[in-house]
């Protein structure tokens, strides 16, 4: 990551001495590349551990495989490529049960079948790793087995060039300059505080979901592109800058109104993290933003007023990573301000202006990388809004609101590095903004409580 586009900082290469760091992303390509097992970036996969977040800002560049160089006249490198091309694939398998089965699609009386296993939920393929000196990638394709589609997932490229300064040899400080191209805000983040990458980092694609969700919340996420600068200092300090627009995927060509919440112009994503390491330990605390102008879409015209999101969060990752014992606390903070201009003329809202928070808190334990289990809260409160937010069987608000809470209990089983076990149940406090008839069908919170299961493999 340095000289050589791979050369890691003096501090990090302590950390890894020492023993600290262990198992960027979940996928073995990034093991071929570098020689390292993936207890070399993660904790247990997809969570990072200090070394895997360097690897990443720096450009997933870090290899240690033969290379098929060239240089030009000038004694300079025009060429750097892996002689075994970064690829991986991934299969997961699932069960979805929840408390009460879902109505009939079909029959108003009948309830579906009740239990739901995908085979398989998901399949992607990755390009994973160096491109060139200095450039590297994730790219994932993938086919969802609820939606029957196959396309573009969580992407982001990534260039990153060294720079050391400062005292009288000019090494005192090293920092980072990058550039990242990606679909998804926060799918960049080193940390597994933000939405890409937190916790739960799988979970069932056909229980119910909640009502509301925030811009930055995973609502943009592969219907965007984004271009953004970052830098890394003395591996303390992380400040990034991306502008996102909206891009097409798979719908009509050009947008319109067929689409729904299609950003207009230039939205400015935006991330501040300071991170400190000792011993054993990392704990960072960071804020991230996005600020969105979006056309409502669902047959209104792409043009003239719009809606106006503005997200502010806050989060705070503390790691403690030892030979036996692994442990994680997460917390992430979410305020949105939303002005509603476009949908109050639309009449898809009944308010000028919403507002929407969101609270997640995660602690994690792993025994030597082998088994462990998760525990999670979240809760979503909002302004009541009684066009926005409306009554319908099981996805509904019979109260017009987005408040819903609850639990999620997990366990993982790793036989080996590359291959995940997990049981998850999901307990509902609330949903949709109640705890008893929330779609005013007679559906309630604890109806949806889910049991999912996971089989996880990847090669």
């Amino acid at each position: 990551m340095a000289r050589k586009g791979c050369l890691l900082s003096g501090n990090l290469f302590l950390v890894l001495l020492c023993g600290v760091s262990a198992p960027s992303w979940a996928v073995p390509s990034f093991a071929r590349q570098t020689g390292m097992a993936c207890a070399a970036c993660h904790t247990v996969f997809p969570e990072l551990t200090p070394f895997g977040r360097e690897f990443k800002i720096n450009g997933y560049v870090l290899d240690n495989i033969k290379q098929i160089t060239g240089i030009d006249v000038d004694d300079k490198q025009t060429l750097a490529l892996n002689s075994i091309p970064p690829i991986s694939a991934m299969l997961q398998v699932s069960y979805t049960h929840t408390a009460k089965a879902l109505p009939d699609s079909a029959l108003p009386a009948a309830l579906a079948k009740d239990g739901e296993v995908l085979f398989p939920q998901q399949v992607s393929l990755f390009y994973a790793g160096k491109i060139a000196s200095e450039l590297g990638a994730f790219m994932q394709l993938t086919y969802d087995g609820a939606a029957d589609h196959f396309g573009f997932d969580n992407t982001d490229v990534r260039y990153a060039h060294h720079l050391s300064f400062g005292g009288a040899n000019a090494n005192d400080h090293q920092m980072i300059l990058g550039v990242t191209l990606n679909n998804n805000p926060t799918v960049q983040d080193p940390w597994n505080t933000t939405p890409a990458w937190g916790f739960p980092y799988s979970n069932s694609s056909v229980a119910p979901g909640q009502i509301a969700s925030s811009q930055v919340d995973g609502r943009l996420g592969q219907s965007v592109a984004g271009i953004g600068v970052y830098t890394w200092f003395d591996d303390h300090l992380y400040a990034e800058i991306t502008g996102y627009t909206a891009a097409v995927v798979g719908g009509a060509h050009p947008l319109d109104s067929t689409q729904s919440n299609v950003i207009h112009g230039l939205s400015p994503y935006w991330r501040l993290v300071y991170e400190e390491r000792w011993d054993r330990n990392s704990l960072s605390l960071g804020t991230y933003g996005l600020v969105t102008r979006v056309h409502p879409g669902n047959g209104t015209a792409l043009q003239g007023a719009t809606d106006q999101y503005k997200d502010a969060a806050a989060d705070v990752q503390y790691q403690f990573i030892g030979e036996d014992h692994l442990a994680t606390v997460l917390a992430t903070y979410i305020h949105e301000n939303q002005n509603l201009n476009a949908s109050l003329a639309d009449q898809f809202s009944a308010n000028p202006s919403d507002t929407l928070k969101t609270l997640k808190l995660t602690g994690e334990y792993m025994y030597r990388r082998r088994i462990g289990g998760t525990l999670g809260y979240f809760n979503t409160t909002g302004s009541a809004d009684t066009l926005l937010y409306t009554a319908a069987p099981v996805t509904g608000s019979a109260n017009n609101s987005p408040n819903t809470s609850g639990y999620i209990a997990e366990v993982n089983y790793l036989p080996w590095l590359n291959v995940k076990l997990q049981m998850q149940y999901v307990a509902y406090e609330k949903f949709n903004g109640l705890k008893t008839n929330y779609d005013g069908t007679g559906r309630n919170a604890s109806d949806n409580n889910t049991l999912y299961a996971l089989v996880w493999l990847n090669y």
